[in-house]
């Protein structure tokens, strides 16, 4: 089982790992989510594109 002791170790290690971390800057965190949004937009775009080609290519198939 684990002790008193290991228990503090991870405790204080964890808080040391937590103290190297480095957030992004604004400027960075701006930049970085205007591409995310700009790639959903343009992925949602070209989803929708094909699913409107493929449903009138099923319709033209299934028409005739």
């Amino acid at each position: 089982m684990c002790s008193v002791k290991h228990v503090i170790r991870f405790i204080k290690q964890s808080i040391e790992e937590l103290k190297k971390i480095q957030f992004p800057s604004r400027k960075e965190t701006l930049r970085l989510t205007a591409y995310v949004i700009g790639v959903s937009i343009g992925a949602g775009l070209l989803i929708t594109l094909f699913d409107y080609l493929f449903k009138e290519l099923l319709t033209l198939i299934l028409t005739k």
